[in-house]
């Protein structure tokens, strides 16, 4: 980047769209410290970068976006030729600052392939991680290197090339031991003739290209020849080979009659975490495939696709003729022509709706489903190990159950209790209670009457998840200890940070420490618990808000003269909320209609008595 023309600006709107050039380029946002949260590629810049900071912009930007904004303050653009160099650009600066904000493909391994140079005397297979710009053939990229080793394992035994590390051929007076073994024709020795060992090369081709029924054909030719001159040990052998051809045909799958090189790329999601699938078609065929994890808050499958095809194409890696996509992309035409150029071909990427094309992204969304499901088994696993042994639990909490109370004023409180085993939501251990046994606002009290209830059901959790603090955490511990339930399961409390306080994510309150346990922000744990909390509060809440629309939560309005469920029906429609009724004139209620004069004055005498005249009804949730 030491030669590029670059410039650092402060977000300041009027200079920018002074300054900011219509040319390609990467613009990279910067935080307090400096450090780079995002990079991004622009055709061009100006019009890029002022899309997220117009105003109303942020209304129509993602969650995940506007939340990397909220974090900028300084901006860095660098200027370059062509937008296929922004393309370029962009990937290398991922890959050397890994931005926060920017979905990262951190696998940056070089799969591997095989090579056949045809300008050796007597070619040879070899495998190899890096495509270069010469005169040989490769093959591939297979998926891993257990694949690769396979496939070469057996050519070597089926064509018997030879093996020498070389690059031209060893001077010998006798072959070496991979001939004595059958594993090498010996050119060596001259016990094979140069045509006739290019004959061979040609058909290890056509086996890789997967061209089975021109290769079989071609053995089959040569078989009935050598039969013909009764050279019977030289059909013996090529027949060898027909058979084992035949048997590595069978294994592969054919997904298309073209016999064309395809990459199908498909992603699944579950959560905050995202797999994706590529398959590797090769001239009809699926030869392997592999699978990439992706985890992050409000990514979306386009962008991971998009980010994956940046990073993962970007190097001298074989690029195949039609790159198959299961969402759409933004900048499909741009990547496209900048593929185009790395291959120097035409390269197509497709998101197809329909046919055999759509089939295969279907293979291998569920392909990525799949795989998800299995990793994060095991990843649930990991994290609820790790919860364990972090907060030092007597159980691995399989199943947790998280508990919260909803209410205004300590008016008709209700509370909630939700169920998660293994890390997803179990609603069959779903709850709704009504408090019955409180009056007034006594938060504790109100915990206390919900698990007593709770435990009295029975089949206790692994683990109690209490929404709160110290002293909520000490309410239930209190009544697990009474009923003797604290052998059983446990008991923890979340707390939300203190934003006033400088806290940057919620704490952990656990029995016996007066210290809550910090754990970091990005924390599978902690995000797991906070994923439980938050779905019991909203739970509470929902659960509130439907008592409330059947009228089955008091109101301060029920206790004035002359207003029954119709009329307080009709001034809340009016007038949206108790405060506002309380502010309101003797003229202003009359005007509602089922609300006479006399009504009217009952409501501004009973507001004026009381003493808080800002107290709100439980109609006044939100």
């Amino acid at each position: 980047m030491d030669n590029d023309i670059s410039f650092e600006y402060d977000l300041d709107l009027k200079r920018l769209r002074r300054l900011l050039p219509e040319t390609p380029g990467v613009y990279m946002f910067k935080d307090a410290s400096g450090k780079t949260v995002y990079v991004g590629k622009a055709k061009s810049l100006k019009k890029r970068v002022l899309s997220y900071l117009l105003p109303g912009a942020r209304a129509r930007l993602p969650h995940k976006t506007v939340s990397m904004l909220e974090k900028v303050e300084r901006l860095e653009v660098v200027l370059t030729s062509t937008e296929q160099e922004a393309f370029i650009l962009e990937s290398n600066l991922i890959k050397k600052f890994m931005p926060r904000y920017n979905v990262v493909l951190r696998d940056d391994k070089r799969y591997p392939c095989l090579r056949i140079d045809l300008n050796e005397q007597y070619p040879r297979l070899s495998i190899v991680r890096k495509i270069k710009k010469d005169s040989a053939i490769y093959f591939g990229p297979f998926p891993s290197a257990g694949s690769v080793r396979s496939t070469y394992r057996l050519i070597n035994k089926v064509f018997k090339l030879r093996k020498c590390s070389t690059k031209g051929i060893p001077q010998r007076t006798r072959p070496c031991l991979n001939y004595q073994m059958g594993r090498c024709l010996a050119p060596c020795v001259n016990k094979v003739q140069r045509d006739e060992y290019l004959k061979i090369v040609n058909n290890v081709r056509l086996f890789l290209e997967g061209r089975d029924k021109d290769l079989v054909r071609t053995l089959k030719k040569d078989m009935f020849e050598a039969a013909e001159r009764e050279d019977f040990e030289r059909a013996a052998c090529i027949r060898d080979q027909i058979r084992a051809i035949e048997v590595v045909v069978e294994r592969r799958q054919m997904v298309s009659t073209k016999l064309e090189d395809w990459d199908v790329v498909g992603v699944a999601a579950d959560r905050d975490t995202y797999d994706l699938s590529l398959f590797f078609v090769r001239k009809g065929y699926v030869v392997g495939s592999r699978n990439f994890l992706f985890r992050g808050k409000d990514n979306v499958a386009s962008e991971i696709i998009e980010a994956f095809l940046k990073q993962y194409y970007y190097t001298s890696r074989f690029i195949p003729s039609q790159i198959l996509i299961s969402h759409p992309i933004d900048d499909i035409s741009g990547i496209s022509e900048w593929f185009s150029s790395l291959a120097g071909r035409k390269i197509v990427i497709h998101c197809p709706l329909k046919g055999e094309k759509r089939k295969l992204i279907e293979m291998a969304v569920v392909n990525a489903k799949n795989r998800l499901r299995t990793v994060m088994d095991s990843h649930v696993q990991d994290i609820l190990d790790m919860l364990k042994s972090t907060l030092g639990l007597k159980n691995t909490p399989r199943v947790i159950e998280a508990m919260d109370i909803s209410n205004i004023q300590g008016k008709t409180a209700v509370g909630a209790i939700v169920s998660f085993v293994d890390g997803k939501p179990n609603r069959q251990g779903y709850r709704n209670y009504k408090i019955k046994n409180v009056t007034g606002v006594d938060d504790y009290a109100m915990m206390s009457e919900l698990v007593s209830r709770r435990i009295q059901k029975g089949e206790l959790p692994d683990l109690f998840l209490v929404d709160g603090g110290k002293g909520h955490l000490a309410t239930v511990k209190k009544i697990l200890d009474q009923y003797g339930a604290s052998d059983i399961c446990d008991v923890i409390s979340i707390a939300k940070a203190d934003e006033k306080k400088g806290e940057m994510q919620d704490k952990i309150y656990v029995p016996m420490s007066m210290d809550p346990v910090i754990m970091q922000r990005e924390d599978p744990g902690l995000m797991l618990l906070m994923q439980i909390r938050d779905e019991v509060h909203r739970r509470a809440i929902q659960y509130y808000r439907k008592l409330a629309r059947k009228g089955l939560i008091t109101s301060e309005l029920d206790a004035i003269p002359g207003v029954g469920k119709k009329r307080k029906k009709a001034l809340l429609q009016h007038f949206r909320d108790v405060r506002s009724i309380s502010n309101a004139s003797i003229e202003e209620l009359e005007a509602v209609p089922e609300i006479n004069h006399s009504v009217a004055k009952n409501i501004v005498s009973y507001f004026a008595a009381k003493s808080d005249r800002g107290s709100e009804s439980t109609w006044n949730k939100s």
